[in-house]
């Protein structure tokens, strides 16, 4: 069963197949914020999508981090710091690469397991 959550026009913002939960990839609804504005904002989406999947960020298996400026890595790191559970970090990448809106400053995707 193949379970589509938060679905827009284009994607679903979550897909539930077996026991994982992938995420699409999430912005900032805010685009004036900084950096570290958007990668809280973001990571706030990913915390409710998580919620409405049965999961949690405890339960986090990968997240992949695409930053429009490879320099603001210290501005998203001080948001991800203040939300990552110490005791269940996922495996991380981060990468810089060019974003749909040019007001992006950050995307995150990830796939996490059902408890």
């Amino acid at each position: 069963m193949i379970l589509r959550l938060a679905e827009e026009e284009r994607l679903s913002g979550v897909v539930v197949h077996g026991s994982l939960v992938y995420l699409a990839g999430q912005v900032a609804d805010d685009t004036s914020l900084d950096t570290e504005g958007q990668t809280a904002d973001v990571l706030r989406q990913i915390d409710t999508l998580l919620a409405v999947s049965g999961t949690s960020k405890e339960h986090l298996l990968s997240m992949q981090i695409i930053l429009a400026d490879i320099r603001d890595a210290p501005a998203m790191n001080r948001a991800w710091d203040k939300w990552l559970d110490p005791f269940h970090k996922p495996a991380r990448m981060t990468i810089q690469a060019p974003l749909v809106d040019p007001g992006w400053r950050v995307e995150i995707t990830g796939i996490a397991a059902l408890p």
